[in-house]
């Protein structure tokens, strides 16, 4: 990956909407040279998504919840179970297996506290292999983003 297509990264971040020709404006590129190296990009699996942000107001899952999760034992088949039941839910917006003192981190969306407390009963306290959870509720999203710096 060179600085051109570093470049190329940092617009479509920002915006996934940009043509060919704006974006080869932005980079100095012809159309044709900015649309092979996006086709480079998607298939070398540097672009993995492109994805729409939704506003979770107009959503109408206000909450977003950040979850702690500790599993009972630490072994590969609670792991990956674990993580299958975190991909199939769609209350969990992103999550993330970690090091210290819990095992998973999750963002979690609700549309109020009765749905959050609806899912903790169904995801949490129906599984056996988790030992226990701690939620932090969200009261101001600061910052959320996919975008990684492209210097």
């Amino acid at each position: 990956m060179d600085k051109i297509d570093k470049r190329i990264l940092h617009h479509v971040q920002q915006n996934n909407q940009l043509t060919h020709a704006e974006l080869s404006e932005l980079v100095g590129l012809s159309p044709t040279s900015v649309q092979r190296r996006l086709a480079k990009l998607r298939a070398d699996k540097v672009i993995t998504a492109d994805i729409s942000v939704v506003d979770p107001n107009a959503a109408g899952r206000p909450l977003m919840m950040l979850v702690s999760v500790e599993l009972a034992r630490e072994r590969a088949d609670i792991i990956d179970r674990f993580k299958r039941s975190v991909r199939s839910s769609a209350e969990v917006m992103s999550a993330y297996y970690v090091t210290g003192e819990t095992d998973f981190l999750l963002i979690v969306s609700a549309k109020d506290m009765a749905d959050y407390e609806a899912f903790t009963r169904e995801f949490f306290y129906d599984n056996p292999d988790i030992k226990g959870f701690k939620t932090s509720v969200v009261m101001d999203r600061i910052k959320a983003t996919f975008n990684l710096p492209m210097v």
